[in-house]
């Protein structure tokens, strides 16, 4: 089974990442061919073409004007020659047994989607205030993500983050790709959510999910300002603004993410304050005080929202 990884890039100041995450599919067991987007940048298109223009398996595209993500990676698949499109981010690097991993679960379940598990590079260090339950703000599988909430457990989930995602390319292009007007780098982009769109479109077409393998892993760079608490507070509220937009889109497309809050309700938050009256700490107090703080964002982003976004109206009217 051939795969083909949609990698791309618009930014010049971030060469050296786009080029360690190309480098790590280059140096995956499994080989692929590795599809570059220059998103609008001829500067840039030249380098890669000078890095990596003689590779055999290297196909480089160059958009005419930047076009955002979602539609880079469209293009992306298009003029990939796999069996199978995998996308990855400019600021990520895969595991060595990231894409054998994929193919496996292509071939052993018959999958029509396949994820993986994201990993954080902290590359300022890890912020000791951040709970893991949040980890999903800086691109990182979090803790109560996949099925029955365990993230170390494979099985069929909703979607996985866009970094690590992949469908079988006949499928992908048949749905039309990721719906460009949903967000990225272009358009609305306090929008995030084109992956949740896309496999809640691929459920509803094909009644399958994506299956999620935790150990197809891919690692995500955490840069310094993703960690700042204000860029947090702004990205929970953002999301919060997003899930609520999904919902108007794709109806009853949110319910991992209301079996999530009950989890957090319920069983995290309780959690962490039976094991601070146990164990008093900083570290332990701070990240608990995060967690309700980054909660109650992401609410007032979800009711925010509901003043734009009004419930779709079912098919049947």
């Amino acid at each position: 089974m051939r795969v083909s990884v949609v990698l791309c890039s618009y930014d010049p100041a971030l060469f050296s990442d786009f080029r360690a995450a190309a480098d790590s599919v280059l140096a995956n067991t499994h080989p692929a061919e590795l599809v570059v987007v220059v998103d609008g940048d001829p500067a840039l298109a030249d380098r890669v073409r000078e890095t990596y223009g003689t590779h055999d398996d290297v196909t480089i595209h160059e958009n005419d004007e930047n076009r955002g993500l979602l539609e880079s990676r469209n293009t992306g698949a298009e003029v990939a020659a796999g069996d199978v499109v995998a996308f990855l981010d400019d600021d990520a690097r895969a595991d060595p047994e990231w894409i054998a991993r994929l193919v496996a679960a292509y071939e052993t379940r018959g999958a029509l989607a396949v994820g993986g598990r994201m990993t954080p590079e902290w590359v300022a260090g890890r912020p000791t205030f951040l709970p893991a339950e949040f980890y999903w703000l800086v691109g990182v599988t979090h803790r109560g993500f996949g099925p029955a909430g365990d993230e170390h457990r494979p099985g069929e989930v909703r979607n996985t983050n866009g970094s690590n995602l992949s469908f079988r390319r006949e499928v992908f292009l048949g749905l039309g790709g990721f719906d460009t007007e949903i967000g990225g780098r272009k358009g609305n982009n306090k929008l995030q959510g084109g992956e949740t769109e896309l496999c809640a479109r691929l459920e509803r077409e094909y009644g399958e999910r994506v299956w999620y393998d935790p150990d197809a892993l891919v690692g995500h760079k955490v840069f310094a300002y993703r960690t700042d608490p204000r860029w947090l507070a702004g990205r929970a509220f953002w999301q919060g603004y997003s899930k609520r937009a999904m919902e108007s889109f794709v109806p009853d497309s949110t319910g991992e993410e209301s079996a999530f809050l009950g989890a957090l309700l319920t069983e995290f938050v309780p959690h962490r304050f039976a094991s601070l009256v146990r164990h008093p700490s900083r570290e332990r107090a701070s990240q608990l005080v995060t967690l309700v703080l980054l909660t109650g964002l992401v609410g007032f982003g979800y009711v925010y929202a509901m003043l734009r976004y009004r419930p779709a109206e079912s098919d049947d009217g």
